[in-house]
């Protein structure tokens, strides 16, 4: 694409910005505020949270009202926002297991250890197009009450992967080595990458452009995944843990929301073990399933077909 640069000046560029500011900021409605696009979208704030790499909801609320509902332009505004912030501290390694779930679904296998939990999600809801004149009423039964405790089985189940390793039905790709993760915010990462720069530069990427690279794998000219089974998709919260500056001991500072999902496929290669699946992995901040489904899918990709996979080809 060809682009041949416009002369403007300085008045110019400074009265485009007067007129996109003065339409967005001065518009004749009420105004919102952060916590109103906070709470009413949600998913959106999540994906502008999760493309720039920075658990503020504040911020990513603001970064969509100024870019004026564009998430892409809103997720840029939030990666310059997220370089000014000093780093204080390195957390502890995540482990997944600890989550508390608030939705969890196994397509792969009918009755999995523990809840099929629907949660919050309009999957089985119409594609009707509500235009409400006047805001919905509350429902009868807000005042109910907390629901009932659940069980440690009902706010962790077990893992559906973990019932095939049991089988011996998965290909073991765990080694004894823990390597660094690759810090993609210091490194630029360069292909052939390691697998933790690849799922950190997919869980940071564009959603669209993720999914879009996710049906190449499958549909396009590169052929390199076929019967991909969904196994799990889990969004909840995981604690998220920090060094005590004095007593060295690791401390749990807060909660954050995440979204994972495991991929299975069969193989069949002509040098691969064809009574086993193999398994991709995607974990994500907030709540965007398709982002965490499409990464464990091209995660698999990646890991079988290596330099001819989709995320090292088109980088």
């Amino acid at each position: 694409m060809g682009y041949s640069g416009a002369r403007g000046g300085l008045q110019a560029i400074l009265a485009a910005e007067e007129l996109a500011c003065r339409a967005s900021d001065f518009a004749p409605v009420p105004w919102a505020s952060t916590e109103q696009i906070v709470a009413r979208f949600r998913l959106a704030v999540d994906r502008v949270m999760g493309e720039a790499g920075l658990l503020d909801e504040a911020a990513a609320a603001a970064a969509l009202r100024q870019a004026e509902g564009d998430p892409l332009e809103a997720a840029h505004l939030l990666r310059a926002y997220r370089s000014t912030l000093p780093r204080l501290a390195m957390s502890e390694a995540i482990d997944p297991n600890r989550i508390t779930i608030m939705r969890r679904i196994v397509p792969a296998f009918r009755e999995p250890d523990g809840p099929q939990l629907l949660g919050r999600t309009t999957d089985y809801t119409r594609r009707l197009l509500d235009k409400p004149v006047d805001p919905p009423a509350a429902p009868a039964d807000q005042d109910a009450g907390p629901p009932p405790p659940r069980t440690a089985q009902q706010r962790s189940p077990r893992r559906f992967l973990d019932l095939l390793r049991e089988a011996g039905l998965v290909v073991e790709h765990r080694t004894g080595d823990d390597p660094e993760p690759f810090d993609i915010t210091r490194v630029p990462p360069r292909p052939p990458a390691p697998r933790s720069a690849t799922l950190a530069a997919m869980a940071r990427a564009e959603t669209g452009a993720l999914v879009g690279l996710w049906y190449r794998s499958i549909l396009g000219p590169d052929g390199d995944i076929h019967e991909v089974t969904l196994g799990e998709v889990r969004h909840g919260r995981l604690p998220l843990d920090v060094k005590h500056p004095h007593t060295g001991e690791p401390v749990t500072i807060g909660e954050f929301r995440i979204t994972e999902a495991e991929a299975i496929e069969d193989l069949d290669g002509a040098e691969e073990d064809r009574s086993r699946f193999d398994v991709g992995y995607g974990i994500c901040f907030g709540h965007n399933e398709r982002k965490a489904i499409a990464m464990a899918n091209l995660d698999i990709a990646n890991r079988r077909f290596g330099r001819s996979g989709p995320s090292n080809s088109c980088s």
